[in-house]
């Protein structure tokens, strides 16, 4: 069987006619957008509405996905303990990642005396530029400010893990109900997760116009002065992610059996839309609908990706210790590796917040920064004035570090149809249907190897 009759989703390039394909559409914006920044400030600065909208308009859609697809997941193992093994292999992934990109980031800064020649920044900053904290974040804090206090109230905190955590109970629940009832409901959600990706299918035709206001807007208000003085820091950031890109996530698929090149041209549309946007969500609906496409079973997407987006978050672990140090040698506090081994213990809590407070990992970083009592808060403006530079590309980590987590966790459970994952990436097949029609839904362990469906043309 094959799936030509299926019509592709948004960004998928057609024959012939590259230049209406949205990933296209979506680099003209963001050229366009830095051309205004420059040339016009004044009015570039005024268009961060068309990003806000986009956003919004996105994340719409975003929690009721991730409810139904980790919901799903849950359901198609069949069984806790199949569930429970995927879940606990994806957390350990997690917190080894996370762990590596501390340590290249620490790695980086003492490789390199980042910010020893910013110190006459200082007296430059203006706090009310930078987003206030919301209170407290200690771990106690971050344990009890996850737990919602309602089923609705999940969805509409703004905190993906309360509804990480609500999905997860529902789950649960849902395979103690008998097998009759369990295949009701998951019909049921089944029809429901389509209608929502067709929302956001609809949205996503607006990305281009979101990547242009939200890059003209960062060009725009940053200004060349604070870009000069800062450009140093930023390149070596960007370095330093690009070697963590290339060299840990390209090794880890390595090691899959994926090449990451691949991939991300699987996924340009994707990694096209955080690093215009410096939102990962942007990009969470295109990896939720193209991760079972490529082979990977609804199962172990269901499942990683959505947890991944609380608590994988490998651009922040990169982030954090940077710009930590970047601040220490700016303004000269010493910090030896007694302190820094302290700081990482800290950061590997507080860096699983990032995705719980209003401000993301620059909030969390002010509330790391705040806890150590040694580094100048004075300093954080200074650094809030290029986050929107450097948060592209801690955005971008974190978003290929859930999709990278999806594939390895779904290989070491036999849940990747490697055959369907190779022709698809080396353009031989085109990628499955989506959910509902010809797919199968997963991949029983032992038979990853084998392919499901006829993946000739």
């Amino acid at each position: 069987m094959t799936a030509t009759a299926t019509p592709p989703p948004p960004g998928t390039r057609r024959s012939g006619r590259w230049w209406t394909s949205l990933p296209f559409q979506v680099l003209i914006g963001m050229a366009l957008g830095i051309l205004l920044g420059l040339v016009v400030p004044g009015v570039a600065a005024r268009l961060k509405v068309l990003g806000d909208i986009f956003l919004d308009l996105l994340k719409a859609g975003i929690a009721p996905l991730v409810f139904l697809t980790l919901v799903s997941g849950i359901a198609k193992a069949g069984n806790l303990r199949q569930a429970s093994r995927i879940g606990v292999l994806a957390l350990v992934y997690f917190e080894v990642i996370s762990t590596i990109g501390l340590v290249v980031g620490l790695v980086a800064a003492n490789l390199v005396p980042l910010g020893a020649g910013a110190s006459s920044l200082a007296g430059r900053a203006d706090a009310s530029s930078v987003p206030s904290d919301d209170g407290p974040h200690g771990f106690v804090d971050f344990v009890t400010g996850i737990m919602p206090d309602s089923f609705v109230g999940a969805f509409t905190s703004g905190q993906l893990l309360e509804v990480v955590i609500v999905a997860l109970i529902f789950g649960i629940g849902l395979l103690t109900l008998p097998a009759r009832m369990q295949q009701r409901v998951h019909g049921g959600m089944e029809v429901i997760s389509q209608a929502f990706f067709g929302f956001v299918n609809v949205v996503m035709r607006l990305a281009p116009i979101g990547a242009f206001g939200a890059i003209a807007y960062a060009v725009g208000t940053s200004g060349t002065d604070l870009l000069a003085a800062l450009a140093q820091l930023i390149v070596q950031y960007w370095v330093v992610v690009a070697v963590f890109f290339f060299g840990v996530f390209g090794g880890v698929l390595a090691l899959a059996g994926v090449n990451i090149w691949r991939l991300v041209r699987y996924l340009r549309l994707e990694v096209g839309l955080t690093l215009s946007t410096g939102s990962s969500e942007s990009a969470l609906p295109g990896i939720l609908d193209k991760l079972p496409r490529l082979g990977v079973s609804r199962q172990a997407v269901g499942l990683v990706v959505p947890t991944g987006y609380a608590f994988n978050l490998d651009g922040t672990s990169l982030y954090m210790p940077v710009c930590t140090l970047f601040l220490a040698n700016a303004y000269g506090v010493p910090m030896g590796l007694p302190e820094q081994l302290a700081l990482v213990g800290i950061m590997m809590l507080t860096s699983k917040g990032a995705a719980t407070v209003n401000g993301g990992t620059f909030v969390v970083f002010a509330a790391t920064v705040t806890a150590t009592g040694i580094l100048p808060t004075a300093g954080l403006p200074i650094l809030f004035g290029v986050y929107q530079f450097m948060s592209r590309a801690t955005a971008t980590v974190n978003t290929f570090g859930n999709v990278v987590a999806a594939i390895v966790v779904g290989r070491l459970t036999g849940q990747v149809d490697r055959r369907t994952v190779d022709a698809v990436l080396a353009g031989r097949a085109a990628p499955l249907p989506p959910p509902g029609t010809a797919e199968p839904d997963t991949a029983e362990p032992g038979t990853a190897d084998r392919p499901t469906v006829n993946t000739t043309r």
